[in-house]
């Protein structure tokens, strides 16, 4: 059975639920109470594939920021992939995450990545529409709608992500 080890880094603006988001996948937790990452944490998840292959997400939960940083980019080194997380209540945080894509896919020739909508739980309150999500899937973004709050998406998302690593081997 091949099993593969895969770095990936947790990417997005401040406050969008990053972090959040690792717990609930990582955990099946979810806390109300707002922590700001410092530097970066590291947690792993194995996921099953097609045909009795793992691969382990090695998650790097990177500091949120709006431009990526001199320490970013340090830790961004060997990663296979990445997820770009944008909070739908917050359309700043889009602006941040095209950005974010731009830097990343420059500096590490374009590795896969999956954008996370976070914060569907929050729906009446987004700032940013469907249409504009569907627009970023015509350009080419792998996008999920999720809410690290309920879970809505947030298996999916990874697993996404998890598929195209697996298939880039």
């Amino acid at each position: 059975m091949e099993h593969l080890r895969k770095k990936v880094c947790m990417i997005g603006d401040y406050a969008v639920g990053k972090t959040s988001l690792v717990s609930r996948y990582v955990n099946d937790t979810f806390s109300e109470k707002y922590l700001t990452t410092v530097g970066v944490t590291i947690n792993t998840k194995t996921v099953m594939l097609a045909e009795g292959r793992k691969v382990t997400l090695v998650l790097w939960d990177i500091a949120g920021d709006d431009e990526l940083s001199a320490l970013a980019v340090a830790y961004l080194r060997g990663a296979a992939g990445y997820v770009l997380v944008v909070d739908g209540t917050r359309k700043t945080t889009l602006e941040a995450a095209r950005r974010l894509q731009v830097a990343v896919a420059e500096r590490l020739q374009n590795p896969p990545f999956v954008a996370l909508f976070n914060k569907d739980d929050l729906l009446p309150d987004w700032e940013i529409s469907m249409d504009s999500i569907a627009d970023l899937r015509r350009q080419g973004w792998a996008t999920v709608v999720t809410s690290a709050r309920t879970g809505h998406g947030v298996e999916e998302a990874f697993r996404a992500l998890a598929r195209r690593l697996g298939e880039s081997v």
